[in-house]
């Protein structure tokens, strides 16, 4: 008899844990759920697209895609266009490496540390993976026809896009917790469509470098959020760096 009682408790214990662990599982997913899309949707999902990409471009694979693109943008082309989309394509280069600065200087300012040392690497890190990419892909540029504005570097990835989406997503980061968030998502997404197109019609880039170059900028800018900002890496830690009492 005193055997059965002793056993009962144990019965009893087993299924009361499994409860207690859905339980906190549940709910750290529940408190953790945007971090967990974040994760996946903006820097897993981009890499694995990138990753498809560029083994293709490093086998010297053709992209189906690639040249009826192209041909169906230059189909377009007329002296109005070609003056629009060289200021798009100037705006993408040099105004963005400003507009970079522009930000950092800003939030600088504002004694947000933590943000402007995200904003810093976020770019500065995009640039220097962009020309390390090139250098090890070599990837000729298209020669379709002769462009406007022609370029004398390698095309995979594309920096214009990738410069572009880096500036993008961290500004929408940035402005995340603000009423903000969604015009600037909005000006964001015509942006970074605006300047990618930019390379396809002046020819200069192919349509798989543009979508390499966004991928490849979404994911670090992603990447440098979850190192830097530290609640989304430890989110069971709180602030100080001490765990929470239980």
């Amino acid at each position: 008899m005193s055997k059965s009682v002793m056993h009962e408790p144990r019965v009893e214990a087993a299924p009361a844990g499994a409860q207690s662990g859905v339980r906190a599982i549940a709910g750290l997913l529940r408190r953790n759920g945007r971090r967990i899309a974040l994760l996946f949707a903006g820097m897993l999902l981009p890499l694995w697209i990138f990753a498809e990409l560029a083994d293709e471009v490093h086998e010297l694979e053709q992209f189906v895609f690639d040249d009826p693109i192209l041909l169906r943008a230059h189909a377009f082309a007329g002296p109005g266009l070609d003056h629009f989309f060289l200021l798009v394509s100037r705006i993408g280069y040099e105004g963005v490496a400003v507009i970079d600065l522009l930000i950092v200087v800003s939030v600088l300012a504002m004694r947000r540390w933590r943000e402007a040392t995200f904003a810093a690497v976020a770019f500065v890190g995009s640039a220097l993976l962009n020309l390390g990419a090139k250098q090890f892909f070599q990837r000729h540029r298209p020669t379709l026809w002769e462009s406007i504005s022609p370029e004398g570097t390698f095309s995979f990835p594309s920096g214009h896009a990738m410069g572009s989406m880096t500036l993008a997503a961290t500004v929408v980061l940035l402005a995340w917790p603000t009423r903000a968030r969604w015009p600037m998502i909005a000006l964001m997404v015509a942006f970074t469509w605006l300047v990618g197109y930019s390379r396809i019609y002046l020819g200069v880039h192919f349509p798989s470098d543009i979508l390499a170059g966004w991928m490849a900028g979404a994911a670090w800018v992603v990447a440098a959020y979850l190192a830097l900002f530290h609640r989304v890496l430890h989110p069971w830690q709180e602030r100080g760096g001490q765990p929470p009492q239980r």
